[in-house]
């Protein structure tokens, strides 16, 4: 064999033992993972915000002081007690009187009649009453009673009856006591009066004085609505 051949021999042989090492190399290296075999890629973690500036309570802005509640009203149908020897002072008025009697037996019918008549004179002349209607009791007995029927008025009224006139009503100071109810219970009304007097040691005058608050003509007897004054000596 001459000299190239020699070398070319050497060559091939060097080659295949290199070629031989780096498969060896290539054996003892793990093979990369497959595409499948390769865990799936984290998500990135979501961004976390920033904590809340906190503010101290002076940082707060001030709140409005809000009014009180209004109070509420008052349920239907309560009645608040009424003032029982009020101190009170009447004043004077003008009013058109009409006098008569009366028995107990039928004082109601009597005054309604009296309220009657003077309504119908001053609705007759385009007059209207200028306040409550009033009985003014003059003197009273185990029978019955004497008295002035009462509708004040702004201007004086003409073709009054022979038992008609115009005057003043009662002034000067007063207690105020209320009725509520019928006529017939007025007595239970001025019995509770006579013993505030007596429990006060007041003394009232001869005179005592209704104001009928419900109109007597247009309300239930059983409904009505009197203050009772009781002048004082």
């Amino acid at each position: 064999m001459d000299r190239i051949s020699t070398f070319r021999a050497a060559v091939v042989a060097l080659l295949m033992v290199v070629f031989a090492l780096g498969n060896t190399v290539m054996a003892q290296q793990p093979a990369p993972p497959s595409p499948a075999a390769s865990p799936s890629a984290a998500p990135s973690p979501a961004p976390v915000p920033p904590p809340a500036e906190t503010k101290s309570p002076a940082d707060a802005p001030t709140a409005e002081k809000a009014p009180p509640p209004a109070p509420p009203p008052p349920a239907p149908n309560v009645q608040t007690a009424d003032p029982f020897g009020e101190e009170f002072t009447l004043e004077a008025k003008k009013v058109l009187v009409m006098k008569g009697t009366a028995n107990w037996d039928a004082a109601f019918d009597t005054l309604i009649d009296a309220f009657k008549a003077l309504t119908a004179l001053i609705d007759k002349q385009g007059i209207k009453a200028a306040g409550n209607s009033m009985i003014v009791y003059t003197s009273t007995d185990d029978t019955g009673f004497t008295f002035l029927a009462q509708i004040p008025v702004d201007q004086d009224v003409k073709n009054l009856t022979k038992d008609m006139s115009m005057g003043k009503s009662p002034e000067g100071k007063a207690l105020k006591f209320v009725h509520r109810g019928s006529y017939d219970n007025m007595d239970n009304t001025y019995e509770a009066i006579t013993n505030h007097l007596d429990d006060k040691k007041l003394e009232a005058k001869d005179t005592f004085i209704e104001e009928y608050i419900t109109d007597p003509l247009k309300t239930a007897e059983d409904k009505l609505v009197i203050n009772v004054y009781v002048p004082l000596r």
